[in-house]
Formats: structure tokens, C-alpha cells, sequence
């Protein structure tokens, strides 16, 4: 058969092979009707928490929070909508425990901020809070404008984990967002892990964390494992560098179903 024939037969049989799949499947037979797709009312505002969110913070209280210590009322300081840390007492988390989720919250560093390193606005979001001093899992919070120090604990990274893939950090003095989306790890019945923790964060709009997996809990010194453990609060950490603290705002949590 000449090579024209052979391509014009190829084309004729292409054809009819389309022409039949459109005959036997019509539009309709492809449409996904139910169920329906919950319906969600989105925030007004830029940062606001969509109408299903726990609102972890709404600028009045810390009525959502202890101290991750020994669960006392949270004792850092509430002014002008903004929540700022008080280094000498520590650690607080929510009251409530959670698993996958979505969570935003602002956080700003002083304007006036001192140090360098690790010893400028350093802080961290746990979370999964496993422990009442730094055990959990930390997305780390820093002065990483133009402020040097290991990548993996600049603003961002999973701590001594994953570098954020971009720095999308702003100047001291003004506000950033973080939304982050958490799986939390799997165990089985026996307590083996059977699937990891993976975190997708954005920072000031910037994707900086594209669902980075976890090889355990945030350890300073080693390397980090897994152990079992269940629903945790979310935690935030009142670092004990010398530089000024930082504040927060607007905090909500939206829980994801668990897989």
C-alpha cells in the first residue's frame, strides 16, 4: 500500500473512532449532579474567616487559647486588636484540638526590631502541638527581610526541614499572612506511622510550601521521627531570643475532612 493510502486509511480510521465515542456518550452521561458541593460564605474582607472557620482570634480576647504549660488562662497581651507575646510566659495553644485543617493568621514584626539571625522576631506556628514547650510541628516565623541565617529556619521553611521555596517575606513593621493547609500524620492501631504529615504553606500570597512532606517533629538538635499521637492544638511560640516580640492578628481555622 503507497504511503498516501496508509495515511489516508489512518486518517478515515481516526475519524470514525471519534465519531463513534461521540455517539455513544452524550454530554450528560459525563455530568456529576450530586451531591451537592457545601455551600461556604466567603469572608468580606481580605483576611477574614469564611462563615465555616473557628475564629481563634477576632482582636478581642484569648479566650481560645491557654498556656501551653499547664493550660492556665493565656497571659500575653491583647491591645488594639493585636495580639503581642510576653516572652516570660510562654508558650500558648488553642484550646480546642484539631486535625487537617486550613488555617490563616497575620503576624507582624516591630518596626524597630534588633538583633540578627535567629535572634531577630523569631517565633513559629506549631501545628500540632505535642508537648508543652517547642514539640509539634513548626512552620517558623522571622525577620527574614534581608536578615541572614540557615535556610531552613528562615521565615517559612518547616523548620530544620523544607527552606520555603521562595522568600516572600516583608519589611519589619509591616503585616504578613501565612494559610497554610495541614494533614496531620496517620498512625495505625499498633502506633506505626502509616502516612506522614504534608503542609502546603502560602506566605503573603506566595506559594512557599507545596505540600512538603514531614519526616517527623520539629527537633533544635537531630533529626526528627514520629510518634503517635491524635488531634492537637495548634500552638505559638514565645521564643526566648532577646529581640522585641512579635504580634498577631487575625486567626481562624477551618477543619478539612480526614482522610
Amino acid at each position: 500500500m503507497k504511503r498516501s493510502s496508509v495515511l489516508a486509511f489512518a486518517m478515515v480510521g481516526g475519524l470514525a473512532a471519534v465519531s463513534l465515542a461521540l455517539a455513544q456518550t452524550k454530554p450528560e452521561e459525563t455530568e456529576v449532579w450530586k451531591p451537592a458541593v457545601p455551600v461556604v460564605a466567603p469572608a468580606q474582607d481580605a483576611g477574614g474567616a469564611p462563615a465555616d472557620a473557628v475564629v481563634l482570634f477576632d482582636g478581642k480576647n484569648l479566650d481560645q487559647w491557654v498556656s501551653a504549660l499547664d493550660k492556665s488562662p493565656a497571659g500575653w497581651t491583647v491591645s488594639d486588636g493585636v495580639i503581642t507575646v510576653d516572652k516570660a510566659r510562654g508558650n500558648i495553644e488553642t484550646k480546642r484540638a484539631f486535625r487537617d485543617y486550613q488555617l490563616h493568621l497575620e503576624w507582624r514584626v516591630p518596626a524597630n526590631i534588633t538583633g540578627s539571625g535567629q535572634a531577630r522576631g523569631n517565633s513559629g506556628v506549631f501545628l500540632a502541638s505535642t508537648g508543652p514547650r517547642d514539640q509539634g510541628y513548626e512552620v517558623q516565623i522571622l525577620d527574614s527581610y534581608g536578615n541572614a541565617t540557615y535556610v531552613n529556619g528562615q521565615a517559612a521553611s518547616v523548620y530544620k526541614q523544607h527552606p520555603p521555596l521562595t522568600n516572600a517575606s516583608r519589611k519589619p513593621g509591616e503585616w504578613q499572612s501565612y494559610d497554610i493547609v495541614w494533614h496531620a500524620p496517620v498512625f495505625g492501631a499498633d502506633g506505626a506511622l502509616t502516612t506522614p504529615a504534608n503542609v502546603t504553606v502560602i506566605h503573603n500570597g506566595v506559594l512557599v510550601q507545596d505540600r512538603a512532606v514531614l519526616a517527623g517533629e520539629t527537633v533544635y538538635i537531630g533529626k526528627p521521627s514520629y510518634k503517635a499521637h491524635g488531634p492537637a492544638p495548634i500552638k505559638l511560640q514565645a521564643h526566648g531570643d532577646p529581640s522585641e516580640p512579635i504580634s498577631f492578628r487575625n486567626i481562624w481555622v477551618r477543619e478539612l475532612a480526614s482522610r
